[in-house]
């Protein structure tokens, strides 16, 4: 049984009910004079409604159904008892019956009472019955084809909550993710050089104090390390910022992400890659890019190199970029797969996460000494 949230229509169903069986005690009383069982009959429900009424909730699980069942069976004593001047009552309590029903039940129950009142008026010998019947009929028909329609509306609410519930769930630990990045990376990176920078400058100061000219010289080697620190950090502060697909192109996107980093880095990049659409959603093209710029930041941060080889080519197998750098490489060497590098907690776990977000293949080449070679292959849709 569903029961709508809003706490207000208990309370005018059950209103409704307890003013109709008000009225039918009265009607019969003034209109058609009936066996002192009836009157009790009658008597009792309008006791039952005036106490679920007093309640102002609705009744949940078999209590509920045990309602439902009773006002049923009240309608079925309207309707068999009652006289040609009845009729219009048992047909208020009939439509109250299939509001109720809507409201507060699924599609099963509502077909269950308007099968039940159909047969019961069907086997009815009184001829004035076949007005009451052609209501049930009717109004049944519609009542049970609005019930199906709302199931489904609600099975489909119920399938969008679900996925908005996933969607805030995924945010929420992408976000979570994306911090602990950033904190990996702030303190692998501009923290330890601002240690380092303070290590040396307390040194600086001894040195200072015993020998000046020796002291400026190591003043200068500070300077040139402060500068290549503000480069750091501002790569640092770069690789922060949103990704900007550039009119849809993710080509062209990546290509201008290659140039600001030569730009700021001082690294000679070459980009090769073709500016044809590529074909990939907005969000995952951003994800590429971030991707992108968190290999390339590696490079820079780690690997010492004079220069960096960037490609991005469209293939039948999918979209593949390859970053490869002249650099000294990993303390490892070899050629190894995402699985491989996940089970042996090798490679860089930012680069390694974004390549199962976007469900890519990773291939990596350590060249000790040499370089380091990157291969992703993102499938495309």
């Amino acid at each position: 049984m569903h029961v709508p949230p809003d706490f207000a229509w208990p309370r005018y169903i059950s209103w409704a009910r307890t003013s109709l069986s008000a009225a039918a005690l009265v009607a019969t009383y003034l209109l058609s004079p009936a066996s002192p069982r009836i009157y009790l009959l009658l008597a009792t429900f309008l006791a039952f409604s005036v106490a679920l009424a007093i309640r102002s909730r609705w009744q949940r699980g078999a209590f509920g159904l045990l309602v439902l069942f009773s006002d049923t069976i009240f309608f079925l004593i309207v309707a068999g008892f009652g006289t040609g001047h009845l009729l219009w009552l048992a047909s208020l309590f009939y439509l109250y019956l299939l509001a109720e029903a809507l409201v507060f039940y699924t599609q099963v129950e509502v077909l269950v009472v308007v099968a039940v009142s159909a047969v019961f008026c069907a086997v009815l010998p009184a001829a004035e019955i076949r007005f009451l019947e052609l209501t049930v009929v009717v109004a049944g028909a519609v009542a049970v084809a609005f019930a199906i329609n709302k199931q489904r509306q609600q099975a489909k609410v119920e399938e969008l909550e679900r996925q908005l519930r996933e969607a805030q769930t995924t945010a929420q630990k992408a976000c979570e993710q994306e911090r602990v990045r950033i904190a990996s990376d702030f303190h692998d990176g501009p923290l330890q050089s601002f240690i380092s920078l303070q290590m040396r400058l307390e040194i600086l100061r001894k040195l200072m104090e015993r020998d000046l000219t020796a002291g400026m010289q190591d003043l200068k080697q500070l300077h040139t390390l402060a500068q290549s620190q503000v480069r750091d950090l501002r790569a640092f502060l770069h690789s922060m910022r949103p990704v900007d697909v550039e009119g849809g192109n993710l080509v062209s996107s990546a290509r201008r992400t290659a140039e600001l980093f030569q730009k700021e880095s001082g690294l000679p990049v070459t980009f090769l890659g073709t500016n044809a659409p590529v074909g990939l959603p907005q969000e995952m093209s951003a994800e590429v890019l971030q991707m992108l710029r968190e290999a390339l930041h590696n490079v820079q941060k780690h690997a010492a190199a004079t220069r960096v080889a960037v490609s991005m080519e469209k293939t039948e197998r999918g979209l593949e970029i390859s970053v490869d750098d002249n650099g000294h490489g990993f303390n490892f060497a070899g050629t190894y797969t995402l699985e491989e590098l996940e089970l042996l907690r090798l490679g860089p776990a930012s680069l390694k996460r974004r390549a199962r977000s976007l469900n890519a293949d990773l291939l990596l080449e350590s060249r000790p000494g040499r370089g380091t070679g990157l291969k992703f292959r993102i499938p495309l849709q």
